[in-house]
């Protein structure tokens, strides 16, 4: 690479950063003997107010070709030509460029970047820690002045151009926080690739750990760091940063004696609520016999950093894992005051008094489904929509199709724009609001049916593609996939139509149908209005 990065540079990036919107996610990598069908998964709900709404595909680039190191380059970006328009929107800046060795991959770009054409797939939640603990103001110390040039976007860009597998790219990613160093929150990004599944965390400066996710088990992480556990001299199941005891030592992070735990030594949050109780609900579906304690205070030595599920799991049972809002438990959201009257889990100011892993501020949900049994052609398959989770749908992309209907480019949060993707659901969710509890058996009547046939349609059109790869028939079984993979998109799109005027007609001024009498509201509202406003039943 050359190192184009000038002080001032840095110094205004750096500011940029501080004041971007802060992503709030929930991520699962899944190791292939926990899934029914062998597969791998990488998931990532894109949660935050200020994501870019389009996703675009970024085509391979000729060995040689000149690459900026962008540091923020999302917001209002449009890479809809890139690389030859290189547009990095308002906040986008160059610190750096380097030269491809090899032809690059194609991949499948968003406000975070998820999956190649070879099937290597990732996802992030950005890493929040207790900056005011003891422990925090000493992290802080220690990253201080040692900011880098890469940043999560960048860097997921930069290894599903260059890397075919997991496990190359925590090898490739490492190499580039050890060598130019990280700017930005401390992250953790979940890879797969079919074979492995790995958890790769970077806490600031050239600081950073990897672990392989045993085959069996599944991870999960809420905007927290997660790895509690350190392995030396495995690299086939943990990697990590040259010298991190070293650096833990001298700055006072680390005794040198007590277990080295490096979550909470380099993003020391043990204890969060907003973080700590969706990764409770999470594991406890996944396996109810952990008998964890949501009020746990200690969870970086006394939780799991890996959950064998009881079951072997589905795409569709991590998607309703992601539609979770704490139903069944004592942290309902929607048996409280913000629920309203017919339990409304969407409210925004739910995210501020009892976050769910569902939230209404998703940007977009994807889940990554990698069976290294497929040719890489076929097993490039991620599950994505747009929006809350227990709202919205999953259509199939692949990382080697040929094309994106039209409707994914586009889209701002600011201005409405009915051929757009994000919008199309947005206005599906929003009136889904006006009451919840009748408005989401219209939208499970109009997805719920149609996500079974195209799951079992996906996998056959899969195998079809490698009958036609295994004949040398490449060409033919990606355009079937892109034709394929349209045509569901194109599909959601007009049927998320339909259904807004769906909800619009019958839910209009809170009524059913026109019908305002008999409205039928939740038990926890007819109780709260029993003890509290009687005088007006």
């Amino acid at each position: 690479m050359k190192k184009a990065t000038k002080v001032l540079a840095i110094a205004l990036a750096i500011m940029l950063v501080a004041v971007q919107g802060i992503a709030a996610c929930t991520i699962f990598a899944v190791g292939k003997d926990a899934t029914v069908d062998g597969s791998t998964m990488a998931t990532h709900s894109c949660d935050s107010t200020s994501d870019d709404l389009r996703v675009w595909l970024i085509p391979s680039m000729p060995e040689g070709t000149e690459r900026d190191v962008v540091l923020d380059g999302r917001a209002g970006a449009d890479y809809s030509n890139f690389p030859e328009v290189k547009d990095y929107g308002k906040n986008g800046m160059v610190l750096d460029t380097y030269t491809t060795t090899r032809d690059t991959n194609q991949y499948l770009h968003a406000m975070y970047s998820f999956m190649n054409e070879k099937g290597l797939a990732m996802g992030e939640s950005t890493c929040s820690y207790d900056r005011n603990s003891e422990q925090g103001k000493k992290v802080r110390a220690a990253f201080d002045g040692k900011e880098g040039i890469y940043d999560c976007y960048m860097l997921q860009d930069i290894a599903l151009e260059n890397c075919d597998t997991a496990r190359e790219a925590v090898e490739f990613m490492g190499a580039l926080v050890t060598e130019y160093g990280w700017n930005g929150s401390a992250e953790c990004i979940d890879i797969c690739d079919g074979n492995e599944a790995w958890v790769f965390e970077v806490y600031g400066g050239n600081i950073w750990v990897a672990a392989r996710v045993p085959d069996d088990s599944i991870f999960v992480a809420a905007n927290r760091a997660r790895i509690n556990f350190f392995v030396e001299n495995d690299p086939d199941n943990y990697q990590y940063a040259p010298g991190i005891k070293e650096f833990a030592i001298e700055n006072g992070l680390w005794d040198g004696q007590s277990d080295f735990i490096p979550c909470f030594t380099f993003a020391p949050y043990p204890y969060r609520p907003y973080s700590t109780r969706r990764e409770w609900v999470a594991m406890m579906s996944l396996d109810p016999t952990l008998n964890l304690d949501p009020e746990e205070k200690d969870t970086d030595r006394n939780w799991p950093c890996f959950v064998k599920p009881q079951n072997k799991v589905t795409v569709q049972d991590i998607f309703n894992i992601y539609g979770n809002y704490y139903q069944g438990t004592e942290y309902d959201v929607t048996k409280s005051i913000w629920g309203g009257q017919f339990g409304d889990p969407l409210n925004p100011a739910q995210d501020f008094t009892q976050r769910a892993i569902n939230s209404y501020r998703c940007t977009y949900l994807q889940i990554a489904q990698v069976n290294a049994s497929l040719p890489e052609e076929a097993r490039c398959l991620v599950w994505f929509g747009w929006g809350a989770p227990s709202v919205t749908y999953l259509t199939p992309l692949f990382g080697s199709q040929t094309s994106l209907p039209e409707h994914f480019g586009r889209g701002v949060r600011a201005d409405y724009d009915r051929e757009s993707g994000w919008w199309n659901e947005a206005v599906v969710q929003q009136l889904s609001r006006i009451n919840y509890t009748a408005a989401i058996e219209d939208v499970k009547a109009a997805r719920d049916g149609k996500m079974t046939v195209q799951f079992a349609q996906t996998a056959a059109i899969q195998e079809v593609a490698a009958s036609l790869i295994g004949m040398g028939k490449t060409e033919e079984a990606v355009a079937m996939l892109t034709n394929y993979s349209n045509m569901q998109s194109k599909m959601w799109f007009n049927t998320y139509e339909e259904l807004a005027d769906t909800l619009l007609s019958n839910y209009m001024q809170g009524s059913v149908k026109g019908n305002t009498w008999g409205l039928k509201y939740t038990d926890f509202w007819n109780e709260l209005s029993a003890s509290e406003w009687g005088q007006y039943k």
